[in-house]
């Protein structure tokens, strides 16, 4: 088989490119990222094209803290149709065209006419039933600024939906979204993500005399951060303490002055290798978030022997048994995040119980080679070739 991917920046397409091209199905990837980027990937550099005009300058221009989401939403749909336009022009023949979701439509149709196969590959919701979650959230916190989708983003991925010959996510859960929106079940693959087990492991214990409590992603409001924050002031619990991991969104400021974090240390993001540390000495991880394809982070904290708090919106059922190596919440419910993380606290053997079972469980689920096998049996049964 002879398989092209297209991706906006990186994501979990790399980690997919590289099994592909270790089984030699691998045709080529195309980024909008430079290739000074891409080029950790471990990908020989005749298999990667690059397209970086439109999306680097925006990714710039949000470090510098520049605000405008109009004309964010410009740059982002410019660079999603010239991107397109710039793999039509160079996609080869091949048995499968894999693209991110919100890439690849003309391409996907060419490749259709080629003979062969479109598949969009969607690592969360259907995207309406994220943007109206996503806009609910930010109307329920006062937060007007980012709520609304582009029209024009919302139409063209669901046009690419229709359009593709099969749609992949990660998680059960996110599939049920497109079901409840009409998109036929046999249409739908779900395909989990693996865990670089090699970088994520146990190096260490939880304290004894304090209870440390984790977060690991983007401090927003689709997270579902400030149901953590509720949950965590709750918790009683003498010596507690609750670790921030990620970046800040601009209009998290106004929402956290409204919002207590006492005992709370926000320390902005740090090196994926500092993770395996933070994960193997805390007592639990939560994962608050309202609307995840799969959190690759609760993965991660199991393998270091983490136990995880996450809500039925992350995928977690794919990946632990609730009540097992975890606990799985309803979302937006502060009283279920502080119940379940006051079992832990007062409970030192059902912590131990949950870390052992996380570290079996995720070595059970394997990394990312089992990942790139069921994708391989996917294109296989799509294109009956080897």
């Amino acid at each position: 088989m002879q398989i092209v991917q297209a991706v906006f920046g990186v994501f979990h397409h790399f980690e997919l490119a590289r099994e592909l091209e270790r089984r030699g199905h691998l045709s080529t990837i195309y980024s909008t990222f430079p290739w000074l980027r891409v080029k950790r990937e471990g990908l020989p550099r005749e298999k990667v094209q690059t397209f970086p005009w439109l999306h680097v300058p925006e990714i710039l221009l949000r470090q510098r803290g520049v605000r405008g989401e109009w004309m964010y939403d410009q740059l982002g749909y410019a660079n999603a149709l010239a991107f397109d336009e710039w793999t039509l022009r160079r996609i080869p023949e091949c048995d499968a065209f894999i693209a991110i979701s919100g890439a690849g439509l003309k391409t996907g149709i060419q490749v259709q006419r080629m003979g062969g196969r479109f598949i969009c590959d969607r690592g969360s919701t259907h995207i309406r039933y994220r943007a109206e979650l996503v806009e609910e959230e930010h109307l329920r916190w006062g937060v007007p600024e980012g709520s609304q989708n582009d029209p024009r983003d919302l139409a063209r991925e669901e046009e690419i939906y229709e359009r593709a010959d099969a749609l992949t996510v990660p998680s059960s859960y996110s599939a049920r979204t497109y079901v409840e929106r009409g998109m036929s079940a046999e249409k739908l693959h779900v395909l989990p993500y693996g865990v670089l087990l090699d970088r994520f492991r146990k190096v260490g214990d939880p304290p004894a005399d304090r209870f440390e409590v984790l977060y690991v992603g983007r401090v927003s409001l689709p997270k579902g951060f400030p149901y953590l924050l509720e949950a965590f002031a709750r918790l009683k619990v003498p010596n507690k303490h609750l670790t921030v991991i990620g970046a800040m969104q601009s209009e998290m400021k106004g929402v956290l002055a409204k919002l207590p974090t006492e005992s709370v240390t926000f320390t902005g993001p740090i090196p994926q290798l500092e993770l395996k540390d933070r994960m193997s000495r805390s007592h639990v991880m939560v994962m608050p978030s309202l609307d995840e394809g799969m959190a690759l982070v609760q993965g991660q904290a199991m393998a270091c022997g983490c136990p995880v708090i996450a809500t039925t919106n992350t995928g977690a059922e794919d990946l632990f048994t609730d009540g097992v190596e975890g606990f799985i919440v309803p979302i937006r419910d502060p009283d279920a995040l502080s119940d379940r993380m006051q079992q832990v606290a007062d409970d030192n053997s059902l912590q131990q119980r949950m870390s052992e079972a996380a570290l079996a469980r995720v070595r059970g689920l394997g990394g990312w080679q089992q990942y790139g096998d069921a994708w391989e049996q996917l294109l296989r049964e799509m294109t009956g070739r080897a």
